[in-house]
């Protein structure tokens, strides 16, 4: 998994970056993400103070996106559309087939680091259902031998 542990250096440098903004909060949080691939508990104490807020509300705002995560994810993320139009068309099966190939729940990661599943509640490719995204490139159609191809090209 991708495991970056920053220093206060560097979480001090984001936070400069960022925080002179109107309404720092989300780029800050953006910034961490990018930088570390999650947001890591040693940045949770230097955001709320250098933002005033309390840590309870830093963790509302946090765990209310779905894309920010506090934990690290494998070097790849495979997001599995949830809506419903792609539940139409199998997408519920798909999904169900990947976790069970894998052998992982939703937001586990592979053994190897290589892969974390997560669902995602629409990626706009409503008319090509079942849609997939592996990092960031959106793929639709997706059936198990896509999937299949996929995975693979993650190294699962």
């Amino acid at each position: 998994m991708n495991e970056t542990v920053p220093t206060s250096e560097e979480i001090d440098t984001l936070l400069a970056e960022y925080s002179h903004l109107e309404g720092p909060l989300l780029p800050i949080l953006h910034a961490m993400q990018d930088s570390f691939g999650h947001i890591p508990e040693a940045a949770h104490r230097p955001i709320a103070e250098a933002l005033n807020i309390s840590r309870a509300e830093l963790h509302g705002v946090i765990s209310f996106y779905h894309d920010f995560r506090e934990n690290p994810v494998g070097r790849h993320v495979l997001k599995i559309c949830r809506a419903e139009a792609c539940q139409a068309v199998g997408g519920t099966a798909l999904a169900e087939a990947t976790l069970a190939k894998l052998g992982l729940d939703w937001h586990g990661t592979t053994i190897n680091g290589a892969v974390t599943v997560e669902p995602v509640y629409c990626l706009g490719l409503c008319a090509c259902a079942p849609a997939a995204m592996l990092d960031d490139r959106v793929v639709g159609r997706v059936d198990n031998a896509r999937m299949d191809t996929l995975l693979a090209e993650a190294g699962a």
